[in-house]
């Protein structure tokens, strides 16, 4: 039995249709394992960022909230100096749940690289816990940046015990807030000056640790343990402590605090730091110029990698920015993509990046 023409062609039609309406279905509702990544809010750290008050999860008073003006980097119990220009952060912008056809946009327009989700959002843990462990790598890099400034100013810190692992070598002999003031001899001032000190030596051995505690100078017996599974290779064979150590500022008088909004990681760690060099230094940073640059730090001033540096870069030119601060460690990633009128400087300590800011070091380009 033949089939008529005008049949197969409703048939077609039909076909088409729901070929279509599945096509529509799919890449508007499906969602796909990927995130976008582009050019993010940049934040100038001289500059004044709106708060709320009372901050959120906070109850005021009369259960109303108001917006404020707030400087990025609060200082109080000292003098500062006048600043000008930009010192601005950099962010990456993240877009996930995306659909077939919100991925497509993203990824031809241009701005935008999709990268697989799980990149982003480990598996295992929910959108909440990712953003949580942000908040505290931000956390980190805050009390980092007042570290690393404060020891390029010179003036007093103090390396603290910050946690102590419950069965720890350590946990009989250390306490949370005990300052550490030298190894068997060995003067600390920094977590990499202890954890140099602890690797040189084996487990089994015991250390002589100098301490205050309490307000009290004391010395207490360590003997190192082994490393437990999953440790860095590069601590293999090293004698393990067990507590997390922290530089804090020592002079009471002295206020620092950081209102970054909601900024999550630890890549503005060398912008934070210089904002706080440049008010409590002589002299301005800038010469009134709007530099941008990104990079984690840690309290000895080292400058480390971070990711998406091309994004950042392209936030920073459009926000304005001729000069942009790069980790030695991104420079061969950055100099990829270059942004019209931009200027690359690579940075790997925070002496350098001052030095390159104050025309004491040549500055090198990536």
């Amino acid at each position: 039995m033949s089939v008529s023409p005008a049949y197969r062609r409703i048939a077609a039609i039909a076909v088409t249709v729901v070929a279509v309406i599945a096509l529509f279905f799919v890449g508007f509702y499906v969602q796909v394992p990927y995130v976008a990544m582009g050019p993010g809010p940049t934040v100038n750290t001289l500059s004044d960022v709106t708060v709320a008050d009372p901050a959120p999860g906070q109850a005021g008073k009369d259960g109303k909230t108001v917006q404020k003006q707030e400087p990025v980097v609060m200082i109080s119990g000292a003098e500062l100096d006048k600043t000008d220009g930009h010192l601005n952060l950099t962010t990456v912008s993240v877009y996930d749940g995306l659909s077939l056809f919100d991925a497509l946009g993203k990824w031809v327009s241009g701005r935008y690289a999709l990268e697989p989700r799980e990149q982003v959002y480990p598996p295992g843990q929910s959108n909440q816990e990712v953003r949580e462990q942000n908040a505290v790598q931000m956390t980190d890099s805050e009390a980092n940046a007042q570290a690393a400034a404060l020891r390029y100013l010179h003036r007093p810190t103090k390396l603290t015990i910050a946690a102590v692992g419950k069965d720890a070598p350590a946990s009989k002999a250390l306490k949370v807030d005990d300052q550490v003031v030298a190894v068997s001899g060995t003067p600390v001032a920094t977590t990499v000056e202890l954890q140099k000190a602890i690797r040189g030596h084996k487990p089994g051995d015991t250390l002589q640790l100098a301490i205050i505690r309490d307000g009290k100078p004391q010395t207490v017996a360590v003997k190192l343990g082994q490393w437990p599974d999953g440790a860095p290779k590069e601590v293999a064979g090293t004698g393990y402590l067990g507590v997390t150590p922290q530089v804090l500022n020592a002079d009471p008088k002295l206020k620092i605090d950081f209102n970054v909004g909601d900024i999550g990681g630890p890549s503005a760690g060398l912008m934070l730091t210089l904002a706080v060099v440049d008010r409590l230094s002589p002299g301005s940073l800038t010469g009134g110029k709007f530099i941008a640059g990104t990079g984690t730090i840690t309290d000895s001033g080292v400058v480390g990698p971070i990711g998406g540096i091309t994004h950042k870069t392209l936030a920073a030119r459009e926000a304005g920015a001729s000069m942009f601060l790069v980790p030695a460690a991104n420079c061969a990633e950055a100099k990829s993509d270059i942004p019209d009128g931009l200027e690359l400087v690579k940075i790997d300590s925070l002496d350098g990046a001052v030095g390159v800011l104050t025309g004491k070091t040549a500055k090198q380009g990536c």
